[in-house]
C-alpha cells in the first residue's frame, strides 16, 4: 500500500482534495505540499474522522491535551473534556492517559469523529511498571497497538538519544527534563547505557508507520521547562537530531512533523520558530504554548496564548491548548473550555498575518461594520466565542450602547455627525 506522500507524488488522492477545499486551497498544489512534505493530514484509514490538514497554506489548528493520571482516573470526565473541547473549536486531540484501562479509554477518544493522537511510551511504562524497564520490543509492540486502534498521529522522542543525554551532563539546566516522555527515554538510557530505541531503530520505526498510514510527530523531549534553560544546549542537539529524522521520514514516504519548545522568552520565539523549519525542511511545527514567563500559575494559558501567536506570525502551524491548571494539576472540563478558547484567539491572530491580508479577512471587516451600526446581534454572532459576549453585554439589561459609554457613546455620536453630513451632501 502506497502512503500519502507516495500517492501525492502520482497524482491527487480524494483525501487531499477534501483537505485542499477546506482550506480554499488548489488541490495540485496542495498535494505537492503534502509530497514535500509542508503540509500533513492525520488520518489513519481504519477509521473516518473530520479531515484535518496541518501546515504550508492551512489556517493554524488546535490540539487539545486530555487523559487520566495515576492520581485521578476518571474515563467518564476525560470524555466531557474531550467533548468541551470539540464544541470549543479543538481541531485534534491527544489522549495522555496514564491510569486505568488504557485501550479502553484511547477507544473512546476515537470514537468523538476527530484527528486522535497518543504517547504510546506512556503505556509501554505502565505495562513494563517502570520506565528502567523499557525494552524496545515492548515499546514497538505498543506503537503497533495504537496504530492498529486508529491513531493518527503519535508523538515519539526520536531525538531523545544519548548525545543529547550527554549535553544534559555537559550543560546542565536547573530543570533538566520536563517533558514525561522525555524523561521516560532518558531513565531507560541511564539504566540500560544503551541508545533510546526509537533512534538506534528508526527505520523500522518508519516502516510500522509507513504501513499502518500514520503521522510522526517527533516530540520536543528536551524542550526547556523554564526560561533560565532556554538558551542550553540539550534543546539545540535534539533540534538537529529532529532535523535529520525529518528527512529520513519524507524520504521513507512517512508524514511528519516537528514539536517545539516549551518555555522560551518572547524575543527568542522567532529565531527557534525560524531555524526548527530550516532543519527539517519546512515540516509542519507542532507548539506547546510557547510559554513566555514561568510565574503566571493559573494564567499559564495566558502566557502561552501570548508566545503562541507570535510563535504563529514566525511559521509555526499547530498550537497545543495549554490549561489553567498546567503545572498545577490535572485539568477540569472548565479549564478545557478556557485553555481551548485561548488557543483558538492565538491561533486566529497568527491567521492574520500567515495569510495574505489576513486581518482584512472578510469576519474582522464584518465584525468592525457590525460596531459601526451598533449591531448587537450580528456582533455576537461574528464572535469567537458568542455566548461570552452575549452575557456580558446583558449584564446591565439590553442597551443600544455599551453600559461603559452610555449616552456618551462615540460610535453613536459619529452616527449622528457622519449621518447629518451624508444627507447634507444627498440634499
Amino acid at each position: 500500500m502506497r502512503t500519502l506522500i507516495q500517492e501525492c507524488i502520482a497524482g491527487i488522492p480524494p483525501l487531499v482534495e477534501a483537505a485542499a477545499r477546506q482550506e480554499g486551497a488548489n488541490p495540485r498544489n496542495f498535494a505537492r505540499a503534502v509530497a514535500r512534505g509542508h503540509v500533513v493530514i492525520p488520518a489513519n484509514p481504519v477509521r473516518q474522522h473530520a479531515v484535518c490538514a496541518i501546515g504550508e497554506g492551512c489556517r493554524v489548528k488546535v490540539n487539545v491535551n486530555v487523559g487520566t493520571s495515576g492520581e485521578r482516573c476518571d474515563p467518564g470526565l476525560e470524555k466531557q473534556k474531550a467533548a468541551a473541547a470539540i464544541a470549543n473549536g479543538a481541531d485534534t486531540l491527544m489522549d495522555l492517559s496514564t491510569g486505568g484501562d488504557l485501550r479502553t479509554i484511547r477507544k473512546d477518544l476515537l470514537s468523538l469523529g476527530v484527528c486522535l493522537g497518543t504517547v504510546p511510551i506512556y503505556e509501554a511504562v505502565r505495562r513494563a511498571g517502570n520506565a528502567a524497564d523499557v525494552d524496545a520490543d515492548l515499546l514497538f509492540s505498543v506503537i503497533r497497538e495504537h496504530c492498529r486502534d486508529g491513531v493518527d498521529f503519535l508523538t515519539l522522542h526520536c531525538g531523545v538519544n544519548r548525545e543529547a543525554l550527554a549535553d544534559l551532563h555537559n550543560d546542565p539546566r536547573i530543570l533538566p527534563v520536563v517533558s514525561r516522555g522525555g524523561a521516560f527515554h532518558v531513565a531507560m538510557m541511564t539504566v540500560t547505557g544503551e541508545e533510546n530505541p526509537l533512534a538506534a531503530e528508526f527505520d523500522y520505526l518508519l516502516e510500522i508507520l509507513a504501513e499502518h498510514g500514520v503521522v510522526a510527530s517527533l516530540g520536543d523531549g528536551m524542550r526547556p521547562g523554564c526560561l533560565q534553560d532556554a538558551d542550553r544546549h540539550a534543546k539545540a542537539v535534539e533540534y538537529l537530531n529532529l532535523g535529520r529524522m525529518a528527512g529520513k521520514a519524507l524520504a521513507a514516504g512517512v508524514q511528519r512533523m516537528i514539536e517545539g519548545p516549551g518555555h522560551i522568552p518572547l524575543d527568542q520565539i522567532g529565531y527557534n520558530v525560524r531555524i526548527m523549519k530550516e532543519l527539517s525542511n519546512d515540516a509542519p511545527l507542532y507548539l506547546l504554548g510557547p510559554l513566555v514567563t514561568d510565574i503566571a500559575p493559573g494564567y499559564d494559558h495566558v502566557a502561552a496564548t501570548i508566545g503562541g501567536a507570535v510563535a504563529c506570525m514566525h511559521g509555526a502551524d499547530f498550537l497545543c491548548m495549554v490549561s489553567p491548571s498546567e503545572h498545577l494539576a490535572l485539568p477540569l472540563v472548565g479549564d478545557i473550555i478556557e485553555g481551548t478558547r485561548m488557543a483558538k484567539i492565538a491561533a486566529h491572530v497568527g491567521d492574520t498575518v500567515r495569510i495574505k491580508d489576513g486581518y482584512k479577512m472578510p469576519r474582522e471587516r464584518q465584525m468592525a461594520e457590525a460596531r459601526r451600526r451598533l449591531d448587537w446581534p450580528e456582533q455576537f454572532r461574528l464572535a469567537l466565542f458568542p455566548d461570552v459576549a452575549r452575557d456580558i453585554h446583558a449584564r446591565d439589561g439590553e442597551l443600544d450602547t455599551c453600559s461603559m459609554c452610555g449616552d456618551l457613546c462615540a460610535v453613536r455620536m459619529m452616527q449622528e455627525i457622519f449621518g447629518e453630513e451624508q444627507r447634507a451632501k444627498k440634499s
